[in-house]
C-alpha cells in the first residue's frame, strides 16, 4: 500500500527558503504550549499525544523527508532533512517516541529488505502505526556487538531464538524489535549474524522493564525463550546482519537527529531568558568564570552546526558517512554533556521564591542532565567512537591507539 502524505507534490516544488518558512511557520501554529520544555503551560505528554503529534508533523512534511514516495515518504533531499531539522531544533519540544522506528528500523528496511517488507512496514513507521525497539546491546556486549550471544537456529522453514537483550529503549511500548541474532559461535565475531523483524507479541518473548536515574521507565531487559519466527521476518541475507548493523549505525551516530546543534542553541536561550526573568540570578551572568564557561559552550555549538552542515553537503555530493558518523557522535556527547553540567550549575542556584520561568528551567535541565549522563555511552561508547576514529580516519598503528 502506498500513502500519500499531505503536501507533499507542493513540498517536492518549494525552494528550500520556502521549505523553511513552511516549517517554522507551520510548528509555531501547531506545536502545542505545554509540550514546549521551555514554557511554563510545560507538562509531560502521554505516548498517545507524543503519538498524535508526531503524525501530525508527518502529514505537514516535517518527518520521512528523503524516503521515497511509494514508501510513504516524501520524497525530498538531505537538504530539506537539514532544514526541518533546524526549525525542529529551534523550539524545545519533547524527542520523537518513534524514533527507533524512523531512524534505525525504517533505513536499515529500506537497505536490505524485500519489497514486500518495504510496502508492510514503512508506511506504518511514519505514520506511528507501528513502534519499534532496537534489540542490539545484550549485558556481555553494549558497544562491542561481535560479543553478542542471542541466537538464532533454523527451525521448520523459520528460526528459533533463544537470547537476552539488555538497555532496549521503549520495548514496552512497541510492536517490533529490530532483532540482530548470531547464527554462528561468539568466535565468528562479526560473521554469522542475522537481522530480523520480530512482533513484540511473539510467544516466548519477556519484557523487563528498567528505571533509569531520571526516574522515567524508557528501556527494559527483553528475554527471548524459543522464540519462533518465519523466515519472511528475516532482514537480509544470514551473513549480512553485521554490515546491516553497522550501516545502522552509522546512520544513527551521523544523520539522525541533526537539530541537536540547534537545540542545544535553543537551551542555552531558555537557559539566560530563565536566569534573566529572576533579579536574584540575573546577577550569576554578570561572573567573569560563568560568562567564559557560556562562550565555550556557544564555540562547541557553532562548531557541531558546522559539522553537520559539512556533512550534509559531502552526503549531498555522494560521499559515504563511514566512520564519520563517529566524529559526530563523540562531538555531540561531550558537548552536550558539558552544557548540561553548566547549565546544572547556575540552576542550581533557583529557590522556590525565584520566578515560575526559573523554576521550569531548573527542572528541565535537573531532567537534562542526568540524561545527558547516557549520551556519551549509548549508540556507541566515547572510548568506541575514539578506537574508531583512531583506526578508520587517521590510521595510526596500534601502539599509538593506546
Amino acid at each position: 500500500m502506498t500513502v500519500q502524505p499531505v503536501f507533499t507534490k507542493s513540498l517536492q516544488a518549494m525552494a528550500p527558503a520556502e521549505y523553511r518558512l513552511h516549517a517554522r511557520s507551520w510548528l509555531a501554529a501547531n506545536l502545542p504550549a505545554h509540550m514546549r520544555a521551555d514554557s511554563t503551560d510545560w507538562r509531560a505528554p502521554a505516548l498517545e499525544e507524543s503519538v498524535s503529534w508526531e503524525a501530525r508533523m508527518y502529514r505537514a512534511g516535517l518527518a520521512g523527508m528523503t524516503w521515497p514516495v511509494e514508501y510513504g515518504g516524501h520524497g525530498l533531499t538531505l537538504r530539506e532533512h537539514l532544514i526541518a531539522n533546524k526549525e525542529i531544533g529551534a523550539v524545545m519540544m519533547p524527542e520523537s517516541a518513534g524514533s527507533v522506528g524512523k531512524e534505525l528500523a525504517g533505513p536499515i528496511i529500506m537497505a536490505v529488505g524485500t519489497e514486500d517488507q518495504k510496502q508492510a512496514f514503512l508506511p506504518r513507521i511514519l505514520t506511528l502505526e507501528d513502534m519499534w525497539c532496537q534489540g542490539f546491546s545484550e549485558p556481555d556486549a553494549g558497544s562491542d556487538l561481535a560479543r553478542l550471544r542471542t541466537r538464532a537456529v533454523p527451525h521448520d522453514g523459520g528460526w528459533r531464538i533463544n537470547g537476552q537483550k539488555i538497555w532496549t529503549s521503549g520495548a514496552s511500548k512497541a510492536d517490533y524489535c529490530l532483532l540482530l541474532t548470531r547464527t554462528g559461535t561468539i568466535e565468528d565475531r562479526h560473521k554469522g549474524m542475522l537481522m530480523f523483524a520480530v512482533p513484540m507479541s511473539t510467544p516466548g518473548i519477556r519484557v523487563v522493564p528498567i528505571k533509569s536515574i531520571d526516574g522515567k521507565v524508557s528501556f527494559a531487559e527483553v528475554f527471548f525463550d524459543d522464540v519462533i519466527v518465519p523466515d519472511e521476518a528475516r532482514l537480509g541475507a544470514p551473513d549480512e546482519g553485521w554490515d546491516a548493523a553497522i550501516r545502522v549505525l552509522s546512520i544513527e551516530r551521523a544523520t539522525n537527529r541533526m537539530y541537536r546543534p540547534w537545540r542545544f542553541e535553543t537551551e542555552l536561550r531558555a537557559l539566560l531568558r530563565g536566569l534573566k526573568s529572576d533579579p536574584e540570578l540575573a546577577v550569576l551572568l554578570d561572573d567573569g568564570a560563568v560568562r567564559d564557561r557560556i562562550g565555550q559552550v556557544l564555540g562547541q555549538i557553532d562548531a557541531l552546526k558546522g559539522f553537520v552542515e559539512g556533512s550534509v553537503e559531502q552526503l549531498l555530493d555522494g560521499a559515504q558517512i563511514g566512520a564519520r558518523g563517529s566524529l559526530s557522535k563523540l562531538y555531540w556527547s561531550e558537548c552536550h554533556q558539558a552544557f548540561a553540567g553548566l547549565a546544572l550549575d547556575l540552576v542550581g542556584h533557583v529557590t522556590p521564591r525565584s520566578s515560575g520561568l526559573a523554576q521550569r528551567i531548573r527542572d528541565h535541565f535537573t531532567t537534562a542532565y542526568l540524561f545527558a549522563r547516557a549520551e556519551t555511552i549509548y549508540a556507541g561508547t566515547t572510548e568506541v567512537q575514539l578506537d574508531i576514529i583512531a583506526q578508520r580516519i587517521l590510521k595510526l598503528p596500534k601502539d599509538l591507539q593506546k
